[in-house]
């Protein structure tokens, strides 16, 4: 019981961390003034790798969802519960894959940002705001992925111990 405990307390984590990771990423952008009577405006759909951590923290939120409710369906039926080796076969390999999907999406966004902040530092501070907000998504991002590879880890226990 303590152990569905504890995932379920790292699975909200997760969610909390991807939630907030899809508002600072989703209002991130940024006014620039060019010559004297243009504005442009830069939104984080502008940079494909913002794109990319948008897909993995919407797909890691969805599975993150899908996996608390099936948590507190299991552990409401604990003493009725069957285990079945695809099942737990099915959790291990879907937090394996997700915590690589969110740690793909937490580079692109480290490398991206990196990458953009360097040719945009003569822009000025309204860049500079942009691409803060993107390193606090990606930063956010990486907290899921390390949430979701201590999930990956804890399934791993339960899987059936065949020789």
């Amino acid at each position: 019981m303590a152990s569905r405990a504890l995932i379920l307390a790292l699975r909200l984590l997760m969610l909390v961390f991807l939630v907030v990771s899809l508002v600072v990423l989703t209002t991130d952008t940024a006014t620039l003034q060019i010559y004297f009577n243009t504005e442009v405006q830069v939104r984080f759909r502008d940079v494909y790798a913002y794109r990319y951590m948008l897909g993995t923290i919407v797909v890691g939120a969805a599975y993150t969802l899908i996996q608390i409710a099936r948590t507190l369906h299991r552990t409401c039926k604990a003493n009725q519960e069957i285990s079945r080796d695809s099942v737990t076969l099915f959790d291990f390999f879907a937090d394996q894959i997700t915590s690589y999907v969110l740690a793909t999406g937490s580079a692109a966004g480290f490398g991206a940002t990196k990458d953009l902040k360097s040719v945009f530092e003569f822009v000025g501070s309204a860049y500079d705001k942009f691409f803060n907000k993107g390193y606090a998504a990606a930063s956010l991002l990486l907290f899921a992925f390390v949430c979701a590879a201590l999930l990956s880890i804890l399934s791993s226990f339960g899987l059936p111990k065949k020789v």
